[in-house]
Parts: C-alpha cells; structure tokens; sequence
C-alpha cells in the first residue's frame, strides 16, 4: 500500500522559520554561501536554537499518538543538503519527530507544496510565500524578529486570523479602500446574510477545525478572529463562520485599534495578517507572519 499525506494537517516550513538561524543568514546574505555552509558544517553539532514558529510545530506534532497521526511537518528549505544536516539534528535534539524534509540550495522550494498537500507554507522568504499563495496553499511570511510564543497554554495550540484578505476574501477591503469607511460598513449592511468569499488561508482554519473536532486528550485547539472590523460590519463576518459551520472561540472587533496588545493578551502560538503595520505592532509581543494577499500587498 502506498504511504500517502491524505487527511493529515501537513505543515511546510522553513529552517529559519523554525530555528534561529539569523547569524548564520548574515553570511549568507553577504554573498558567500561556501564561508555559510562552511559555518554549518562547523557547528553540525550544536543545536540551533527554537525559532519564530517553534512554538507552533512542537504543539501541533503533540496531536499525534501512536495509532492516530494527524500532523505532518515537513522541512521544505533553500538550504543545501549539508547545513540541513544541521536543521534535522537540531530537530532530533527537540525530539521534533520530523522525518520528512527538503534541501534546494538556493533553489525555490515551494514547487514541492503541492505534491505535499500542504495545509500551510511558513517562510522567511517573501517570493515563496508569494508563489504559495498564487498556487492555493495558506503562507505567511515569518518575521524573524517576533517575539516568541509564552509558555503559559502548554496543552492548547493558540492561532489568530486577521479576517478581511486573511480568512476571507479582500472584496470588502476594496471597497474600503476605494470608497472609504462608510461605503464599507454599507456595503457590508447591504451584504449581510450573503457569506463573505473564502480567503487564502480557510482551508488552514478548516483542518484546524477537523482536528477541535478530534477532542484529543493531549492537546487542543483554540482560535480567534482579530480584525480592524467593528460593528455593524461585524456581523457578516460572523455568518459567514455560522455558513462554513465553523466555530471560532474568540472575535475581537477593534474598529481600527492597535492588534499588538489584544493579541498579547490572547498569546497566541501564531498569528497571521495581510497588512504589515498590523503584522509589526503585534510582532513585538506575539509569533508573527504576514499573508502577502489582496489589495493591500
């Protein structure tokens, strides 16, 4: 019979999305890629330290047990085969039971999402996250600077979704931007009872929702919705989770108010938003990653 990824949540991610690579990416970026595989070779032996969305993959590989595998996490880097050498030996060292990866040296790796079934995309590259996105898989651009995630919900994965470009589509966000407020909350009044169109990163909240479903005994799942929505435009956003027979556990409507402190309070393993101002001011207190999708990007 043969193995297959079908029904699992298969999250794609990146060697610096998951460990703290930063100095070694200096050299890199420098230009000398010999001097960067030189320094992994040289430190093959010493575990990177948890990065950005650590946090997130160790808890989410938590849903798994012995006779129910329902987690995936494959890594999909622009690292050559010998510094990912070092990126599986740090997993190993976290006990991160991560079997599956891929190595491109400088190559884009995203091409592979698709044979993957990937549920989600995290990346530190921007033109990866981009062709994710064009290719229909859920993608985020991780800040490298985010503060990483509290330890204080050791038995719950926190997520929290912008809405409008993020978990919908950005239709209203055009109207937003081409007419302004009021035309956007009428717009929104007019359309009440008529489900938003799905955003990018739905079917993520969707496998998130099967696996709440799961109600396994280890771990569990709590969401939220965070967007700059206030009333009445709050309401269409509502019926539309009711029409996709989603249960979101918490919405916060802010009416245009600072996300960093409401996310900050909520402390979430990761959160995801289409605009880069959002993504900075909730960067300094939470994992961050940017959703480069609709009118704003």
């Amino acid at each position: 019979m043969a193995i297959t990824l079908d029904g699992k949540l298969v999250v794609a991610i990146s060697s610096r999305a998951l460990f703290d690579f930063e100095q070694e990416n200096q050299i890199f970026e420098q230009g000398d890629d010999r001097a960067y595989m030189q320094l992994q070779r040289e430190r093959l032996d010493v575990p990177a330290t948890p990065g950005v969305a650590f946090s997130l993959v160790q808890k989410l590989l938590a849903f798994n047990e012995p006779d129910a595998q329902r987690v995936e996490v494959v890594i999909l880097s622009r690292n050559d085969p010998v510094s990912g050498l070092r990126v599986m030996k740090s997993a190993a060292h976290y006990a991160l039971p991560i079997i599956r990866c891929t190595f491109t040296r400088g190559e884009p790796p995203w091409r592979y999402l698709q044979p993957l079934k990937a549920n989600l995309f995290l990346s530190t590259h921007l033109s990866d996250v981009r062709a994710a996105l064009a290719a229909g898989v859920p993608a985020a651009q991780v800040y490298p600077h985010s503060a990483h995630a509290s330890d204080a919900h050791p038995h719950e994965v926190r997520i929290a979704f912008d809405g409008d470009a993020v978990l919908f589509s950005d239709e209203a966000e055009r109207v937003y931007q081409d007419q302004g407020l009021r035309a956007f909350q009428q717009h929104e009044m007019d359309k009440v009872a008529l489900p938003l169109p799905d955003g990018p990163f739905k079917p993520l909240l969707v496998a998130l929702h099967r696996m709440q479903q799961a109600k396994t005994p280890a771990m569990r799942i709590r969401t939220a919705l965070v967007t700059a929505r206030s009333a009445p435009a709050h309401e269409r956003a509502i019926r539309t989770l009711m029409d996709w027979n989603i249960d979101i556990d918490e919405a916060m409507f802010l009416g245009g108010l600072d996300k960093g402190e409401f996310l900050r309070e909520f402390e979430p393993d990761f959160f995801f938003d289409d605009q880069t101002g959002h993504i900075e001011s909730a960067a300094r207190h939470v994992p961050s990653g940017h959703v480069v999708s609709g009118v704003r990007n």
